[in-house]
């Protein structure tokens, strides 16, 4: 055919001169240039993009990999990514609907919230099955992943305290019951644990299960990804994961995951032009992320908050007063400016809208509310002493100077007369004598140098006593034994008579003086200038408001942190010492044994957003003498017990009632803000950074940094170009002629 059409165009180009064979020529390439680009048109005007599978998605992070196993990947966030992936639980949380729903199993759970029940799906398969050799997963592998974290012998106690007062029993090959021995409504949460395979652990036992390196570094799990390698290079730590081939919806798209673990940001970053996405990017001191360029960013929040914890066992901290009178005086919007953070928190319950509990910095507040507690400026307890003795002196017909200036060896003498006074009566335990220059008067010498009756160097209580040594009147008088303490003390008693004639009016307003303008300097008062700083709050016995402020050396914006809280509360007059534990473990052991008043610190609410462990009685830690009775799982770390409290934590956990268990948060709420057991600061912002070319990222509401890849069947790195519905190559013609129409 081709050889015909070939023959037939060559005889007739032979039929024309050279020049128009040329020109037929260009003219049939032109016709057929032409063609293909209205071929062309006409497809991309009828078709569309639509993900496609295939592909492969490389993330770098900053961390360590560690051994991979779902029990053990509480504190790496690294293994986390990695572990879901492989693994699958019988739940998972939706991210999108801030719900858990089914995964591997579907569930069924009691009206009375005690009684769960799971059935697997079908067609389930561990990463390790083959054509020939088949491994399904099975009840058995579901018995054997929480009854072993059930065993005492179990090395993760904090995941054991999930599966207390909880029985496991098979229904069948493919279903099994958990029994709850009290209602607990977020249970559902526990079950989004991955499964692991009870043939890969025989064997092994139960104590040493956290060291089964074999199974860490070449898993088997039911997830969506099996492990392809693991190789270290010079630069990073790289694990492949490669998709399983499962009928479980939904399915995936990207052939493979490969994370890079770098031991920090600048490694990374030397490697960015080989890395698709970046899981944690660091903020700038504006807040900013520092993503790269062709990077696109995505802020987010998980449930965390970040608090200042009173430590009530603490006495001062006891009263409530104080603790109101810090929240108060916090400035919670300096210190998110500060570290470049912007979600601040004011309760721990986060599910409550942000707002119905905002609080307001309120420094005047606050000052009144430290005064009702009793801690005072020392200048006001000073003051007020002061005016309390020169009340007392000016009772009764003692007279005496309120100030002396009296080196050791020398003799206070002090005259009176009439009042019926004899020998009988004694001033300061030394007897009256009759005075020689005046009849009816009498006299006493009151020594310096020691002995009954000698004046100390400072205040003194002069006590005038008649028979059986009963008080008949007494005065206050203050012994310098320099003359620049007498000046000091004369200036401090000027001052007083000021502030009376200001209270009283007496004098004019540019001249009158309140509390405010005094300062207390070397125990005697003067007026205040603009270098003097605030003095520390005292108590009737003199002891200063101090308080030690503790926190972990990571992160380091606690450090910063600390500086300006310690900043702010200077203002309100208390004191604080900031100690940073110089490693993590000496942090941890402060904090078991609460050896702190105030601590800086955070916690997480998980997808259920619980806060019963925190702020429950029964997280309240145990303090003996034996290191043994502490508890690691005593999460109340402002030790607060309150009766209102528990009943409401206990209701929101058992109840299945939406309503009745939103009455028990807003409640709770009321208890909590009235209580000031914390004062709450903020919710660290997140951003994950990828390629503009991954496409379909869409993170909603994460409950861990891993929860990104609970949407990543909604990822894609492919495409491919279909036609519209009702359209095909077939339409081209229509299409070509509605050009002309």
């Amino acid at each position: 055919m081709f050889r015909i059409l070939a023959s037939i165009l060559k005889r007739t180009l032979g039929a024309y001169v050279r020049w128009e064979r040329w020109a037929f020529v260009t003219l049939g390439v032109l016709a057929a240039l032409s063609f293909l680009i209205l071929y062309w048109s006409f497809y991309r005007a009828n078709t569309i993009l639509v993900p496609a599978s295939g592909g492969t998605y490389i993330e770098g992070s900053v961390g360590s990999l560690q051994p991979l196993n779902p029990w053990f990947a509480v504190t790496n966030d690294v293994n986390h990514d990695i572990n879901s992936l492989i693994f699958s639980g019988l739940l998972r949380y939706n991210p999108q609907t801030k719900r858990i729903e089914d995964d591997l199993a579907t569930l069924n759970a009691s009206n009375d919230g005690k009684t769960y029940t799971v059935r697997l799906k079908d067609n389930l398969y561990w990463h390790d099955s083959t054509k020939t050799r088949p491994h399904p997963v099975t009840a058995d592998d579901v018995l054997f992943t929480y009854k072993t974290i059930q065993d005492p012998e179990f090395p993760n106690s904090l995941l054991r305290q999930n599966f207390r007062g909880v029985s496991i029993e098979k229904i069948d090959d493919r279903t099994v019951r958990f029994h709850l021995d009290v209602s607990y409504s977020f249970f559902p949460s526990n079950l989004t644990l991955g499964l692991l395979p009870k043939q890969s652990f025989v064997g092994i036992p139960v104590k040493l299960l956290d060291q089964t390196l074999d199974f860490g570094f070449h898993p088997i799990g039911a997830g969506p990804y099996h492990l392809k390698s693991i190789v270290e290079t010079e630069l990073s730590t790289e694990v492949t994961l490669e998709r399983f081939p499962r009928e479980l919806t939904p399915l995936y798209r990207i052939d493979r995951i490969v994370f890079r673990i770098f031991s920090d940001y600048p490694t990374l970053l030397s490697d960015l032009r080989n890395l698709d996405g970046i899981r944690l990017v660091p903020h700038t001191e504006k807040g900013l992320p520092a993503i790269p360029n062709r990077f696109t960013a995505h802020n987010y929040n998980l449930p965390q908050y970040t608090a200042l914890f009173f430590n009530i066992d603490r006495k001062a901290l006891q009263d409530q007063n104080l603790r109101l009178g810090l929240q108060l005086g916090t400035n919670k919007q300096e210190i998110v400016d500060a570290i470049g953070e912007s979600a601040i928190v004011d309760t721990p319950l986060l599910e409550l809208a942000s707002s119905d509990w905002r609080y307001h910095f309120d420094p005047e507040a606050a000052q009144g509310a430290l005064f009702e507690s009793e801690w005072y400026f020392p200048e006001k307890l000073r003051l007020q002493r002061l005016l309390e003795q020169r009340e007392a002196n000016a009772t009764g017909f003692l007279k005496v100077e309120s100030v002396v200036l009296l080196d050791t060896g020398a003799v206070l003498t002090i005259t009176g007369s009439g009042h019926n006074l004899s020998a009988k009566n004694k001033l300061n335990g030394i007897s009256l004598r009759q005075n020689p220059a005046a009849s009816g008067a009498w006299i006493v010498g009151l020594p310096t140098s020691g002995g009954t009756g000698s004046l100390a160097i400072g205040l003194n209580l002069i006590k005038l006593t008649g028979e059986k040594n009963k008080t008949i009147d007494s005065v206050y008088v203050l012994r310098a034994a320099n003359a620049a303490t007498f000046q000091r003390a004369l200036t401090e008693q000027h001052l007083v008579d000021r502030f009376l004639a200001s209270k009283a009016g007496k004098i004019p307003v540019v001249q009158r003086i309140s509390v405010k303008d005094l300062f207390l300097d070397h125990g005697f008062m003067r007026l205040k200038t603009p270098e003097d700083s605030i003095g520390t709050r005292i108590n009737d016995r003199g002891e200063k408001l101090s308080l030690a402020l503790v926190t972990s050396p990571s992160p380091a914006v606690y450090k910063k942190i600390a500086e300006i809280i310690k900043k702010q509360w200077a203002t309100l007059g208390v004191d604080v010492q900031i100690e940073v534990s110089e490693t993590r473990s000496v942090f941890e052991e402060r904090l078991l044994k609460r050896n702190y008043d105030i601590l800086l610190f955070g916690q997480s609410l998980l997808d259920n957003l619980d806060s019963y462990p925190y702020w429950h009685s029964s997280g309240v830690q145990k303090l003996t003498k034996n290191r043994s009775d502490l508890r690691l799982d005593a999460y109340n770390l402002s030790q607060y017990a309150s009766f209102q409290s528990d009943a409401l934590l206990e209701t929101i956990r058992g109840t299945s009632s939406e309503k009745e268990r939103t009455t028990a948060l807003t409640h709770l709420q009321d208890i909590l803000k009235k209580d000031v057991p914390a004062v709450f600061l903020y919710s660290p912002v997140y951003t994950f950074a990828h390629r503009d070319d991954i496409l379909g990222v869409d993170l909603g509401h994460l409950s861990l940094h891993s929860d990104r890849f609970l949407t990543l069947y909604r990822w894609y790195v492919q495409q491919d170009r279909v036609f519209e519905a009702g359209k095909g190559w077939l339409s081209f013609f229509h299409w070509l002629s509605s050009l002309f129409l």
